[in-house]
């Protein structure tokens, strides 16, 4: 008696099939999971999506910050929680978060550089380090221009020695409203200043352009209100 295997009896046409119905599987598989992976890794700085919040709660040194999201510089930074540092701007006078960044070309860069309008902020955690207030009174008395200096409608500038290691600088202050920033002078570049201030277990330095000092009572209080407006819920 002939015996024939269930193999022998089908057709070419459905074995043929039997091969492909796996590979085409298997390709349709391959093709979902690459679409997956580029829909996850597709980048969306351009928009945000419509339940993403304004604005963060960011702890630093234990302190509580809200902060908007638009104006924290680095990508990386976004996000909420405790974090050690984290580098923000905003417009001015406004004081609003800048918008998406503008293309620069080297026509334009040159002006990019010279018209500054915005305020940066950095806060950081200043673990017990000598606060702004001990700085003045005891740290900056000790390389300051022993010359008198005059105060110029109510703001006082005192240059550093050169010899010191802010040699390159001139400190600025005055009492009410309250601003010591210490600033570098006009050069190359337009001169810039620092000043810092002390919230909980943060330090909060802001930099300017030392031509604001013009109008410098209206930059003591931008900063007296986005100090006000940045801090988290209070108890």
């Amino acid at each position: 008696m002939t015996v024939f295997s269930a193999v022998s009896l089908r057709s070419p046409r459905t074995r043929t099939w039997t091969h492909i119905v796996p590979i085409v599987l298997g390709g349709a598989a391959a093709v979902a999971a690459i679409a997956l992976v580029a829909y996850l890794l597709w980048p969306t700085w351009g928009s945000r999506g419509a339940n993403a919040p304004d604005r963060l709660p960011v702890s630093v040194g234990g302190t509580l910050f809200n902060l908007p999201v638009t104006a924290i510089r680095m990508k990386i930074q976004r996000h909420s929680g405790p974090q050690e540092r984290i580098d923000l701007d905003f417009l001015y006078p406004s004081l609003q978060p800048p918008g998406p960044p503008k293309h620069v070309t080297a026509d334009t860069a040159e002006a990019a550089l010279q018209s500054i309008d915005r305020i940066f902020l950095s806060i950081a955690a200043h673990h017990d380090a000598l606060s702004p207030e001990q700085r003045m009174a005891t740290i900056y008395p000790r390389y300051l221009d022993p010359s008198a200096a005059q105060p110029a409608d109510g703001l006082t500038v005192r240059a550093f020695r050169t010899e010191t290691p802010y040699g390159s600088e001139d400190l600025y202050s005055a009492p009410s409203p309250a601003l010591t920033a210490r600033c570098t002078r006009d050069g190359a570049t337009p001169g810039m200043c620092i000043a810092e201030r002390r919230v909980g277990g943060a330090d909060l330095t802001f930099r300017f352009p030392r031509s604001w000092l013009s109008q410098w009572r209206d930059v003591a209080e931008a900063m007296d209100r986005l100090t006000a407006q940045l801090r988290g819920p209070r108890g």
